[in-house]
């Protein structure tokens, strides 16, 4: 794809499921091993009642679509801004949705919405992401 064929509004869309095996790469990558992503027992006495990915993988998967998918390879991200809503569940699929918000023709920049909607619809993951693409 190459930056004059980006459109004001154009919407990219992807599912992904998110799978325990993802969680615990993650947890391990990281080391991020808060119960709550990687004991059931622990977190059914929480207030999500089961297990949650990490919000930062969630972001993670958004990085990907940026910098494979939509806008593509050659994709620098310069800046994410997001807001957690909603908990995302193991083996539930999300949908990933890149708006373009604002074309920055100057600096080849794009200001793109970045959400994250869980199973039922409901958004979980609102943000925000300034990139660099010059392809």
């Amino acid at each position: 794809m190459k930056y004059d064929e980006i459109k004001l509004g154009q919407i990219y869309e992807v599912k992904r499921k998110i799978t325990a095996h993802m969680v615990e790469t993650f947890a391990e990558i990281t080391g991020d091993k808060n119960p709550v992503h990687l004991d059931e027992e622990y977190a059914s006495k929480t207030i999500f009642k089961k297990r949650i990915a990490h919000g930062i993988l969630s972001v993670g998967l958004i990085s990907a679509v940026l910098g494979m998918e939509f806008p593509g390879p050659g994709t620098i991200y310069m800046k994410q801004d997001t807001k957690f809503l909603k908990p995302i569940y193991i083996d539930e699929e999300i949908t990933i949705k890149i708006t373009v918000k604002e074309k920055i023709e100057a600096k080849s920049r794009l200001l793109l919405t970045t959400q994250i909607f869980n199973e039922n619809g409901d958004i979980a993951v609102d943000g925000e992401a300034l990139v660099l693409f010059k392809n």
